[in-house]
């Protein structure tokens, strides 16, 4: 339990919450917890509510504080950021290595701007969106590519077996798995953070150049980590913040975050004043 808390901090609530007791939670695996209570989550049923609302009783462990120099809207970011710092972990390293990600929506861009953190030697990232892209380049990627305007453009990491070390596959298509596993080298690991629903993955590939294929969901201590990085200002998380909204706006806000083309992490202002 944590302690020191007072009325009229900033924190940054993590969204996960394990029960301690299960199996998993006693194996060191709590994003697998049997009795998972995950803010929003439709897995379960009945539904877990989410966390718009006035009022929300939390457990001390969700609570994170917020540097004075860290915003809300920040703050707000740390659950997204933490999905791909557990993928890292899932990876199991990228310091010195080339890395491919695909799909540069908000996961993929934070996720890109977390490689970069860790050392990443190379970042390459592809989307079928210019705007994605940008905010990829912001992010720190080495280079992109966008897949619509130049369908070949990975064929030139194929060459000698393979290029990437490591691959992060963020866009939820089969294609984009399938393509990637092209561009890896022998005993590359791929890990699929967006992928969903059933596909058919050419075996031959991966027995062939003994490429690892690993998943990652959600994320627990991460969270902790994300914030520190945000306060520490080690990762900056601005350019993914695409608009900010009012929360009158609230509706208005929602269609906006569907649109895709004009939209990356949408942010709804409460009226909260950051000190």
């Amino acid at each position: 339990m944590q302690s020191g808390f007072s009325v009229g901090q900033r924190v940054s609530v993590s969204p996960s919450r394990p029960c301690g007791g299960c199996k998993y939670c006693h194996e060191g695996l709590p994003n697998h917890c049997l009795n998972m209570r995950f803010y929003g989550s439709a897995m379960p049923f009945p539904h877990i509510q989410g966390a718009f609302r006035e009022i929300l009783v939390i457990e001390s462990s969700q609570a994170h504080l917020l540097a004075p120099s860290t915003t809300l809207a920040e703050g707000a970011l740390a659950e997204p950021l933490s999905v791909g710092l557990h993928a890292i972990q899932r990876a199991g390293g990228v310091f010195g290595k080339r890395v491919l990600v695909t799909g540069c929506g908000p996961i993929g861009n934070l996720l890109i701007g977390s490689l970069q953190a860790a050392g990443a030697l190379q970042i390459v990232a592809a989307d079928l969106s210019d705007s994605a892209l940008a905010c990829a380049r912001r992010m720190g990627a080495s280079e992109t590519h966008n897949l619509k305007d130049e369908p070949e453009a990975l064929a030139r990491y194929t060459a000698d077996k393979g290029y990437f070390d490591v691959m992060f596959e963020a866009s939820g298509s089969a294609q984009a798995l399938r393509d990637g596993l092209t561009c890896m080298r022998p005993r590359g690991v791929v890990v699929t953070v967006g992928l969903g629903g059933d596909v058919s993955i050419p075996l031959n590939l991966v027995v062939g150049k003994e490429i690892d294929l690993r998943g990652t969901f959600r994320f627990h201590p991460e969270f902790a980590q994300a914030v520190e990085l945000l306060n520490r200002k080690v990762i900056d998380v601005n350019p993914v913040i695409s608009h900010t909204v009012p929360v009158h706006q609230a509706v208005q806000a929602f269609e906006l975050a569907g649109d895709k083309q004009q939209a990356m992490k949408v942010v709804l202002d409460f009226g909260v004043k950051d000190v």
